[in-house]
């Protein structure tokens, strides 16, 4: 759990499982509902780390060593944390974000070979223990997934989406594996429809509010 006061909630999946759309709605939602919430996202969320953003995602796909990847994560996560979710939840708002640690541990760590121990002392060292308190996790066949991230796309690519098959892989079956281990992980099925997977979302941030 976060150690603030505010809601931290996080999604996470591969790429085009639809999670940025669900964020977006579910702070439209919030916000209809009146609370005091921000939408955000990873990497990026301030001006330094949308910069830090620009240069990880375009380009070839070996653009960067894994470890200096890593760390260009990491120092874009330690500005937003700084500036943007730390002064949020301090002020006991609610934070959606668009990834976070989660995806540096499936991506950099288990697609990219990066040591899991590593990026853990890294993570506990940038983010203050800043830890979400729910984090929803896209799933969806990898097939289905990179079609859609490539159809979205098509003028700007992210060179993730260019990462082999193995890669996507078994980021997937780190994401699936999550939720058998910790109950602030909720898998969602993304092949539903968006209404659907919508009002599973507010169903379960009703119930856990309500708690």
């Amino acid at each position: 759990m976060n150690n603030l006061n505010g809601l931290f909630i996080t999604f996470e999946g591969g790429e085009g499982t639809g999670k940025s759309t669900q964020s977006k709605l579910l702070y439209d939602s919030l916000v209809n509902n009146k609370f005091d919430v921000i939408l955000t996202r990873e990497p990026g969320g301030n001006k330094e780390s949308e910069e830090i953003r620009n240069i990880l995602i375009r380009g070839k796909v070996n653009k960067w060593d894994p470890l200096t990847e890593s760390l260009l994560h990491n120092a874009a996560r330690r500005e937003h944390i700084k500036k943007v979710i730390k002064p949020a939840l301090l002020s006991n708002k609610i934070v959606i974000c668009d990834r976070y640690t989660d995806s540096t541990l499936a991506y950099q760590g288990i697609g990219q070979g990066v040591k899991i121990e590593f990026l853990n002392m890294l993570t506990n060292e940038i983010t203050e223990n800043i830890t979400p308190n729910i984090t929803f996790i896209f799933d969806l066949d990898i097939n289905i997934s990179l079609e859609r991230a490539q159809i979205r796309d098509k003028n700007n690519k992210n060179r993730y989406e260019m990462f082999d098959e193995d890669f996507h892989k078994k980021v997937r079956a780190y994401f699936q594996s999550l939720p058998k281990n910790n109950k602030r992980y909720i898998l969602i099925d993304a092949s539903k429809n968006i209404k659907e997977i919508n009002l599973e979302i507010l169903n379960y941030i009703n119930n856990y509010t309500t708690q």
